[in-house]
């Protein structure tokens, strides 16, 4: 009987901003980081825990790249949520996944996501939140996953810039290492250790 125990479940948040959106998110964003973060971020967790994310074209192929990398083994250990509101033009990397979660289809792209990101949040023991770039989403999400998991650590990760940021004032984060480190993968590696399975 296989008695392992399950992997840690860490959420992420997390979108690179559009300039056609609220500028207060495009302005600040430093889109360089947001990748580079969430490329450490993947490399980190997937061998280790059980990374969840809501389908974003410009997250899921920074996602898709790093796990292609690895051993096949770990694919277990990713899961995408989507919304069937965009099914028409979900990107060829959402194929790539074996645990893909489909949501229903409301009449509003508002209706939807809020929909998928309450079972995203809600459906799943979080022990860690992490926040990256993004836009409104951001401070949704936030507002969801803290309200379903209290305990959990949240981390935004303010050097990447817009909703992170905003999110780290809000918090009124006093770890700096958040706003001043652009060294990811130890930066996850350290900040993570007590969450990532070995």
């Amino acid at each position: 009987m296989d008695t392992e125990k399950p992997l840690t479940k860490i959420f992420l948040s997390a979108s690179i901003p559009s300039p056609d959106r609220n500028k207060i998110y495009f302005d600040t964003a430093d889109i360089i980081a947001i990748r580079d973060a969430i490329k450490a971020l993947a490399t980190v967790i997937i061998p280790k825990c059980h990374l969840i994310w809501g389908g974003h074209p410009s997250i899921t192929p920074l996602i898709r790249y790093v796990l292609e990398r690895m051993n096949s083994k770990v694919q277990s250990h990713v899961t995408l949520y989507q919304t069937l509101f965009y099914e028409d033009g979900f990107p060829e990397d959402n194929f790539s996944f074996e645990n893909v979660i489909l949501t229903p289809r409301f009449d509003t792209s508002k209706e939807s996501l809020e929909y998928m990101r309450a079972r995203m949040i809600q459906d799943n023991d979080f022990r860690v939140g992490i926040f990256i770039g993004g836009m409104e989403g951001i401070n949704d999400e936030y507002e969801m996953f803290s309200k379903a998991h209290p305990s959990a650590l949240v981390l935004p990760i303010a050097s990447t810039g817009a909703a992170a940021d905003l999110l780290f004032q809000k918090t009124k984060n006093s770890n700096m290492r958040l706003k001043n480190d652009f060294a990811y993968q130890s930066l996850f590696s350290e900040l993570l250790a007590d969450f990532i399975k070995f």
